[in-house]
């Protein structure tokens, strides 16, 4: 997982209410075991229209996705957020968020950032009007903020605060996964091995399991 601490560019409007994962990825999709691959696959009906915004050149590679609220309801699909990944996103903003999908997200190092709702429409604006706007998300700072807009002339003056959890900042900000969170607390599960009683069943790394 990679570490996150700011990223700046452009940010994709899709201003549509309680997403689903089924929308972000289809259920046909989900026997891929990889994470990689999966971008072309994101919103794969809506992008049949070619008036859809990741079909449209001036939003190509945006990290930044601004979007509706309740985003990703529905399944639990670990392969909503590793497609968005895959299509290049890094930070989605919006009102709300499934709480299963925004947990899935962190985990695999993605930001989710929630905004007022009149903030969220803003920004979509914004980036509607002018998709050239840069955007930068600091999340050492929590803060959202419009560096580059023709639209108002804002000059990095335009700023939004948002909250995030503790342990999901720390983690996305030291670019822990499940693993690597773990591995950093071996000196610790060692030392609990060592006083676990000589009858309890123990690993050993390489046997292959149990001995």
């Amino acid at each position: 997982m990679r570490a996150f601490q700011t990223v700046t560019g452009r940010a994709m409007p899709l201003p549509r209410a309680d997403v689903d994962t089924d929308q972000i990825i289809p259920a046909r999709h989900l026997k891929r075991t990889g994470r990689t691959g999966l971008g072309a696959f994101a919103f794969e009906a809506w992008r049949r229209d070619p008036g859809f915004v990741v079909n449209d050149p001036r939003y190509k590679g945006a990290p930044i996705l601004i979007t509706g609220p309740n985003f990703g309801c529905g399944s639990s699909r670990e392969h909503a957020p590793w497609a968005l990944e895959d299509l290049g996103v890094r930070v989605i903003v919006a009102p709300s968020f499934a709480d299963i999908f925004r947990l899935n997200c962190a985990r695999v190092g993605l930001l989710t950032v929630v905004l007022g709702a009149a903030e969220v429409d803003a920004l979509t604006r914004r980036v509607q009007d002018d998709p050239s706007t840069q955007l930068r998300v600091n999340l050492r700072e929590q803060t959202l903020r419009v560096v580059v807009s023709v639209v108002g002339d804002i000059g990095g003056s335009e700023v939004h605060r948002f909250e995030v959890d503790p342990f999901v900042k720390h983690c996305l900000l030291e670019g822990l996964d499940a693993i690597a969170l773990s591995l950093s607390h071996e000196v610790e599960l060692r030392a609990h091995e060592a006083r676990r009683p000589a009858w309890m069943p123990r690993t050993s790394r390489g046997s292959g399991g149990p001995r």
